[in-house]
C-alpha cells in the first residue's frame, strides 16, 4: 500500500509539475496575464508632479489596468529594494510589469558565468566578509578603517568557484568605508533604499537567469562586464567569455529576438555582430563616453561610424539624452545625433538617484536647473518618450515605469 501510495503521490507531483510548465513555461502571453502590481510609488510620484496636462494624463491612468511592457527593462531587477541579481529581485521585476530582465555577466574562478553587476564587488553586495573562509580567498581581504584612512577590500566572483558563490547571500549594495569591524563596513545601505527585503537574497548563475526569465516568458539583456582581472585571466579570453555569454542562449534554445546582449566595451560588441549576426544586431552599446564634455562631444560625432560599423542600438545613461532650453527640457545633441543616423537608443537608469528635490545628482545633471520634486521624474520620462523616441529605458523599480508605459500603451 505504502508502494501504491508514493507512486500515486510522484505522479501527482509530476502532473501539477506538468501544468505549471505549461501555464508559466515558454507561452509568452500566458506570462503576461499575470496580475501586474505597480504598488503606491507611481501615485505618490504622479501626485507630486506639477499641475499640467501630463499630470492630469496619469492621474486619468491610475486605475490601469497595467501590464508588462518591453519598454521596461528591469535594471539588476528591483535593487531600490530588493537585493540585485537575486531571485528575490527578478521575482520583483516580473511582478511589476517589466518585459526585459538584466543579468550582468561576470566569471568565476572556474570560468562559469553568474550575474553579479561589477566582478569585484561581493564585498558589497553579498555576504562573503562573514564567512571567513571565504573572505580570505578575496583580492584585498578586509582591512578595517583606522588613522583617518577608509576600510579596503576588494572580493571578485574570479576570487571563488561557482559553488562558494552559490553560497552567499545576496545583501543590498552599500558599505560603511569608515567601518573597523566587518558588520560595521556592511551596514552602508543608501539612504534611500532599504534592508527590508535583504534577510539572505538568493544569487543566480547566469543560467539560472535564463531558465527563469525563459519560464515567464520574458526577454533578456544581459551584459557582459568588464573584467577587472587581467585577460586572458588563466586562460580565458576575451572574445571565449563573450561567446560563452551568447552560447549560453544558444544552449538553452532561446530566439535571439529576445535577447539584447550589452557591453561597455566597443570590441565586445563588433565581435557580436561579426561572429553572431544574429544576436549582434540586438547589441547594446552602452556608451559611457558622455561622462565628460570632450567625450559628449566625440560620442555625438561618431554617430554615423557607428552606424557604418553596424551598431543599432546605443544605450548611454539618460543625462546625455536631454537638456534645458528656454526654460524647457528637449533633446540634446547626443539623442538628435542617433536619430539621424538611424541608431535606437536605450536610456539607463530611472530610479536610482535618492530625491530629486536635492537636485537629482548624476542622472538629472543636464537638466538640474528646473528640476525640484521627485515628480520632475515623469516629466523627464515623457520627454525621453515622446521627444527623444527611446526605445525603453532601465530602471531601479520598474513599477514606476511601467505605469508610465500601460498608460501611453507602450508595449
Amino acid at each position: 500500500m505504502l508502494n501504491l501510495l508514493t507512486s500515486a503521490l510522484l505522479l501527482s507531483t509530476a502532473s501539477a509539475a506538468a501544468v505549471v510548465r505549461k501555464d508559466y513555461g515558454h507561452d509568452s502571453e500566458n506570462s503576461r496575464k499575470i496580475n501586474v502590481q505597480v504598488g503606491v510609488r507611481p501615485y505618490y510620484l504622479v501626485e507630486d508632479m506639477d499641475e499640467g496636462s501630463l499630470k492630469r494624463k496619469l492621474q486619468s491612468c491610475s486605475e490601469g489596468p497595467f501590464k508588462v511592457s518591453d519598454f521596461v527593462f528591469a535594471h539588476r531587477g528591483a535593487p531600490l529594494q530588493f537585493p540585485e541579481h537575486t531571485h528575490e529581485s527578478y521575482s520583483a521585476a516580473r511582478r511589476m510589469g517589466a518585459g526585459v530582465i538584466e543579468c550582468d555577466v561576470a566569471f568565476t574562478k572556474d570560468k562559469q558565468l553568474v550575474c553579479r553587476h561589477a566582478q569585484c564587488d561581493l564585498h558589497t553586495t553579498t555576504n562573503i566578509l562573514a564567512k571567513p573562509e571565504l573572505a580570505a580567498k578575496c583580492t584585498t581581504p578586509f582591512k578595517p578603517a583606522s588613522g583617518g584612512k577608509p576600510a579596503e577590500v576588494k572580493c571578485c566572483t574570479s576570487d571563488i568557484t561557482q559553488a562558494e558563490f552559490k553560497s552567499l547571500c545576496g545583501k543590498m549594495d552599500g558599505a560603511n568605508v569608515n567601518g573597523t569591524t566587518v558588520a560595521a563596513y556592511m551596514d552602508g545601505t543608501p539612504y534611500f533604499r532599504t534592508d527590508l527585503y535583504a534577510t539572505c537574497g538568493t544569487l543566480m548563475t547566469h543560467n539560472e537567469y535564463i531558465e527563469l526569465v525563459d519560464g515567464w516568458g520574458l526577454k533578456f539583456t544581459p551584459e557582459l562586464k568588464t573584467p577587472e582581472v587581467k585577460m586572458p585571466f588563466n586562460g580565458y579570453t576575451q572574445e571565449q567569455y563573450a561567446q560563452d555569454m551568447i552560447n549560453a542562449y544558444k544552449k538553452h534554445g532561446i530566439d535571439p529576438s529576445r535577447v539584447w546582449p550589452q557591453s561597455f566595451l566597443p570590441a565586445d560588441i563588433f565581435y557580436w555582430i561579426k561572429n553572431e549576426p544574429k544576436f549582434g544586431k540586438q547589441a547594446v552599446y552602452l556608451d559611457e563616453r558622455v561622462d565628460t564634455l570632450e567625450g559628449y562631444a566625440n560620442a555625438t560625432a561618431s554617430m554615423p561610424e557607428l552606424a557604418k560599423k553596424g551598431v543599432k542600438i546605443v544605450a548611454p545613461a539618460f543625462f546625455a539624452l536631454t537638456k534645458v532650453r528656454d526654460g524647457k527640457i528637449v533633446p540634446s545633441e547626443y539623442a538628435i545625433a542617433a536619430k539621424k543616423a538611424k541608431i535606437e537608443i536605450v536610456a539607463w537608469s530611472f530610479e536610482r538617484s535618492g530625491w530629486l528635490n536635492k537636485g537629482g545628482e548624476y542622472y538629472y545633471q543636464y537638466v538640474s536647473p528646473v528640476i525640484n520634486n521627485d515628480g520632475d521624474m515623469y516629466t523627464v520620462l515623457d520627454v525621453l518618450v515622446q521627444q527623444v523616441g527611446i526605445k525603453g529605458i532601465f530602471t531601479d523599480w520598474p513599477a514606476t515605469v511601467t505605469y508610465y508605459a500601460s498608460c501611453f500603451g507602450l508595449k
